[in-house]
C-alpha cells in the first residue's frame, strides 16, 4: 500500500506541478514559462533577492490576479467533486455513482440559485451562505434520490441511477424556472447551469481549503470501511462495521464536498465519476490510497478541463460544465455498456 502510495503520488505531484507550469503560461496573453515561474518563486518569502525582477509588472499582474487563483480553484474543486464521488462509489457500492449522476450537483445548484435569485448570497453567514444553502438542498436531493431508489430495503444500480437521472431533470427544471423568473440575475444563475470558474478570485480559497481539508482526512478515517463495504453491509456488519453510522457519515461528508464545489464553479458533470475509476485502475481499489489520489488527479484532471475551456475557442471561453461532460459522457456510456455485459455474464 505504501509504495502503491510513493509511487502514484510522487507521479501525481510531479504532473501537477508540471500542470501548473504549463496552464499558467497558456492564454490569450503568452507568457514563457520560465517567466510565470520567476515570477512565483519571486513571491516567497526569501526568495525575493533570489529572483530579481525580469518582467513587465502586467505579466505579474496576469498570473498572480488572474491566472494563478482560478488555477488553485480548479485544483481545490476537482479535488473535493473527485473526493465526493469515490466516497458516493464506496459507500452506495455502485460503479456508476458520482455527484452529478446521483443529482446532488444540481440539488446543490437549486439552493445557489435560490439565494442569487433573491439577493441573499451573503445576507446570514458572509462567503459562507451559499455553500450552506448548496448543503442543505443537496442533502435533501440525495435523500429523494436514495427514497425513491429504494425498493424493500434494497437499492439497485440501475434503479439508483434512473432515480437520479429524474431527479436531475425535475431539480434542473427549479433552476430554469428560476432563470425566468428574474431579469437581473439571469446570467448569474446560467452560471450555476453551465459550471465556469471566471471572475473568481483568492476569497473563495477560503471556502474550499477547509471544507476540502476537513472532508479529505473524515473520510480517511472510513477508508477501512469502505474497504469493507466492498463485501455487502451485512458482511460488513458482521466484522464490526457501524453501518448506518458509517453511510451517514459518508454520504453527509460526500454531500457536502459536492456543495463547496458546485457554490464555486456551479454545476460540473462527471468529475466524480471519471477520476475514481482512472486511480481504481492505477492504483488498485484501496480506499487508503485510492482517496487521496482521487484528490490529486481529480485537482489535474478539472485544471487541465478548464484550461482547454479559455485556451481552446480563445478569446471565446467554454463553459467548464461543457467540457468536462464531452469528456466524461463517452466514459459513462463505456462503464455503463461493461456493466451490462457483466450483469448477463
Amino acid at each position: 500500500m505504501k509504495r502503491r502510495l510513493i509511487l502514484f503520488g510522487g507521479a501525481g505531484l510531479t504532473l501537477l506541478f508540471l500542470s501548473v507550469g504549463l496552464s499558467l503560461s497558456l492564454g490569450s496573453a503568452e507568457l514563457p514559462i520560465w517567466q510565470v515561474w520567476s515570477i512565483l518563486l519571486h513571491q516567497l518569502p526569501g526568495l525575493e533577492r533570489l529572483v530579481p525582477v525580469q518582467w513587465p509588472e502586467s505579466a505579474e499582474q496576469i498570473v498572480m490576479k488572474v491566472r494563478f487563483p482560478r488555477v488553485l480553484l480548479a485544483v481545490l474543486v476537482g479535488g473535493c467533486l473527485a473526493l465526493a464521488g469515490a466516497g458516493f462509489q464506496g459507500i452506495l457500492r455502485n460503479p456508476l455513482a458520482d455527484p452529478y449522476t446521483l443529482g446532488v450537483a444540481s440539488g446543490s445548484a437549486v439552493g445557489a440559485s435560490l439565494l442569487i435569485l433573491f439577493g441573499f448570497q451573503y445576507a446570514f453567514f458572509g462567503q459562507w451562505t451559499i455553500p450552506f444553502a448548496a448543503f442543505a438542498t443537496g442533502l435533501i436531493s440525495l435523500w429523494m434520490v436514495i427514497r425513491l431508489a429504494n425498493n424493500n430495503g434494497k437499492i439497485h444500480i440501475e434503479t439508483l441511477i434512473l432515480s437520479g437521472v429524474v431527479a436531475q431533470a425535475f431539480l434542473g427544471s427549479i433552476v430554469s424556472l428560476l432563470v425566468s423568473l428574474s431579469d437581473q440575475v439571469v446570467n448569474e444563475i446560467v452560471f450555476w447551469l453551465m459550471g465556469s470558474l471566471a471572475y473568481r478570485g483568492w476569497s473563495f480559497t477560503m471556502v474550499l481549503v477547509p471544507c476540502l481539508l476537513a472532508g479529505f482526512l473524515i473520510l480517511l478515517g472510513y477508508s477501512r470501511s469502505l474497504n469493507v463495504f466492498a463485501l455487502g453491509e451485512r458482511q460488513a456488519a458482521h466484522l464490526g462495521i457501524q453501518v448506518d453510522r458509517t453511510k451517514i457519515a459518508v454520504l453527509s461528508v460526500s454531500t457536502l464536498l459536492t456543495a463547496v464545489a458546485v457554490s464555486v464553479s456551479g454545476i460540473i458533470g462527471f468529475v466524480g465519476l471519471v477520476v475514481p475509476h482512472l486511480v481504481r485502475l492505477m492504483a488498485g481499489p484501496d480506499y487508503r490510497v485510492l482517496l487521496p489520489m482521487s484528490v490529486l488527479y481529480g485537482g489535474i484532471y478539472v485544471l487541465w478541463a478548464d484550461t482547454l475551456s479559455r485556451t481552446l475557442l480563445s478569446p471565446t471561453e467554454i463553459p467548464l460544465g461543457v467540457v468536462t461532460a464531452f469528456l466524461g459522457t463517452p466514459f459513462f456510456a463505456y462503464l455503463l455498456k461493461k456493466k451490462q455485459r457483466a450483469g448477463k455474464g
